[in-house]
């Protein structure tokens, strides 16, 4: 045992089983002057401990790793065994899991898998509804490399008109992707849509019916939006609704760290590729 566990071993007796401080002392096997010790933190010690609690409290769906990365960010020198311990004591444990459905299928590696920025792009809609029961429509756009949102669109409903025109300017200002995979919801099948993407250059790469973990990037994106946010707001309206989302999205790009990508927000990630982008040029030009 620790002297820190042999310490409340000697508080328990002591409280709950009536001992005198020596005879618990002496059961336990602990020096009186060694149970009588109180650790002093340093104070920068105590301010390390005020900062990890305003973290989590800022961000409670980031589990100690991410607030670590955080911290190395700030300019702090710390590994995860130190913030490991505090995340301990100071009890701020992420709920378990609940076990999920497991589907007997064979699940090889995804196919076109993406291998640089604007390789693969995936896209597909979650629907949500406002405090009074009125529907909204999302849709997210993600680089499946460097696992940037490029965009969430709130609506009532979308079509397959819009979902064009939002294409038409993630295109322009992101440059054109080779392959865009999605599932196959009529807005993302319509005839348009396929015709405008032949246009443009881009392939469209539709996954098997009913078999969602073909496309894992984004349904593991929809996953985290849903807890990160959808799960904890309540919308009124849509135009705060839209306002939420927005803020949510830039800070998934801009700051929360990923962990697929060394902990690094997609947004630096993305800025440490100096690959030349494929079709940009052409497609600004257009």
């Amino acid at each position: 045992m620790s002297p820190q566990a042999k310490r409340h071993a000697v508080k328990h007796l002591i409280t709950e089983r009536d001992y005198s401080q020596r005879s618990a002392c002496q059961l336990v096997g602990i020096s009186r002057s060694s149970a009588r010790y109180t650790p002093k933190l340093q104070p920068e010690e105590a301010a390390f401990k005020q900062r990890v609690r305003q973290l989590a409290y800022q961000h409670p769906n980031y589990g100690y790793r991410r607030i670590m990365a955080i911290l190395r960010r700030e300019g702090s020198d710390v590994n995860h065994k130190r913030v490991q311990r505090v995340w301990q004591a100071e009890g701020l444990q992420l709920p378990r899991r609940k076990p999920r459905k497991r589907r007997c299928v064979s699940r090889g590696e995804v196919i076109h898998k993406a291998q640089y920025r604007n390789h693969v792009w995936s896209y597909d809609f979650l629907e949500e509804h406002t405090v009074k029961g009125k529907r909204l429509r999302i849709l997210a756009v993600i680089d499946e490399f460097t696992r940037e949102c490029l965009a969430l669109m709130v609506d009532r409903s979308i079509t397959s008109n819009e979902v064009v025109e939002l294409l038409d300017w993630l295109f322009l200002i992101y440059g054109t992707p080779q392959h865009l995979r999605s599932d196959n919801g009529p807005e993302l099948t319509a005839h348009k849509v396929q015709d405008w993407l032949k246009e443009q250059g881009c392939q469209a790469m539709y996954i098997s019916p009913g078999s969602p973990w073909e496309n894992p990037y984004i349904e593991s994106f929809i996953g985290k939006f849903r807890k990160e946010c959808v799960d904890r707001y309540l919308f009124y309206t849509m135009k705060e609704a839209r306002s939420i989302i927005e803020d949510w999205r830039n800070e998934y790009n801009q700051y929360r760290p990923h962990s697929a990508l060394g902990y690094l927000p997609p947004a630096a990630f993305a800025a440490q590729q100096t690959l030349p982008l494929p079709d940009r040029q052409e497609t600004i030009t257009v």
